[in-house]
């Protein structure tokens, strides 16, 4: 009996690893070899199209980004939209997905709507912001801003100025990416039992109460896994910023990708970039497992 056990367990593991090999080369192949290499890049001089020969450098790379004024502006900048960009999309995620679920008449067509800039390509969502935030009083978001202020705005150009560059990408962002997050919540919503709101009317509760007591409770997995991805995405930011401001004016929307992509092909210095992307992926590696500690210790107090 122990010898059968025993033998269904081994065919268990080897059908699991069959099944599982294809996706472990691919993840070993792209991911880890690929950060394998770039680490060993960092600790070298490596510079495209030199003639000096390649040294070991150590940690002074490193050492040499973190004195660079573009990095840190970099990391503060995206610092700073992720701290808008995450709280508000989530919100806004959270109230679509209330919103659309409904049972009501052409309810779908209204989901579609919503999830369809997500599925646009990048560059070209930013092509068609580049033209809405287009500079004078011809400008389609000047235009609606002078609409709306009954006259009383002036005509800025947007991507130009460094006080409004970065929240005109982080309008984009939110724009575009809180379809996805909308979809997750939905889900989460759609998973809820009807039958707590239904105790919960039976009980006198209030729409209010059953979001507060009820909805939120049962969407926490869904809203902590929704944070997660958005600020892993939000410091993933590159696309926009790249065809719309190429992070400029000055460094006022340059990102840390920006930067490693800079270093890497632009000044042909690509031990600099390694060292950005390792360091950036340190960073965010670090800000996640943070904020799956805040989680569990919530859950430890609950």
């Amino acid at each position: 009996m122990i010898e059968q056990k025993t033998r269904k367990l081994n065919d268990d593991t080897r059908v699991a690893i069959s099944m599982a090999a294809p996706a472990l080369t691919g993840l070993f192949l792209f991911v880890v070899l690929p950060f394998a290499l770039a680490l060993v890049l960092s600790f070298t001089n490596l510079r495209l199209g030199s003639p000096l020969p390649i040294q070991f450098w150590g940690f002074e790379q490193y050492r040499r980004i973190w004195l660079d004024p573009s990095f840190r502006q970099a990391l503060l900048n995206n610092a700073l939209f992720a701290l808008v960009v995450v709280p508000i999309q989530t919100t806004l995620a959270l109230g679509l997905a209330l919103l659309l679920n409904r049972p009501l008449k052409g309810m779908a067509v209204f989901r579609t709507l919503f999830f369809m800039p997500v599925v646009f390509p990048m560059a070209l969502v930013s092509v068609i912001w580049t033209i809405i935030y287009a500079p004078g009083a011809d400008g389609m978001m000047n235009a609606f801003l002078k609409f709306m202020t009954l006259g009383f705005w002036q005509p800025r150009d947007f991507l130009h100025d460094p006080a409004l560059a970065l929240p005109a990408l982080m309008l984009l962002s939110i724009w575009q990416g809180v379809g996805f997050q909308m979809v997750i919540v939905l889900a989460g919503l759609q998973s809820i039992p009807i039958s707590l709101y239904e105790a919960a009317r039976v009980d006198g509760s209030d729409r209010w109460n059953q979001f507060r007591y009820i909805t939120l409770p049962q969407l926490r997995n869904t809203l902590i896994f929704v944070v997660l991805v958005t600020t892993i995405l939000s410091f993933r930011l590159f696309d926009s910023v790249r065809i719309m401001t190429n992070g400029g004016p000055g460094d006022a929307t340059t990102t840390v990708m920006n930067e490693a992509i800079k270093a890497a092909f632009d000044q042909q210095k690509m031990a600099k970039g390694s060292a950005i992307t390792v360091t950036f992926f340190l960073i965010v590696l670090v800000i996640t497992l943070l904020q799956r500690l805040l989680v569990q210790e919530e859950r430890t107090i609950e």
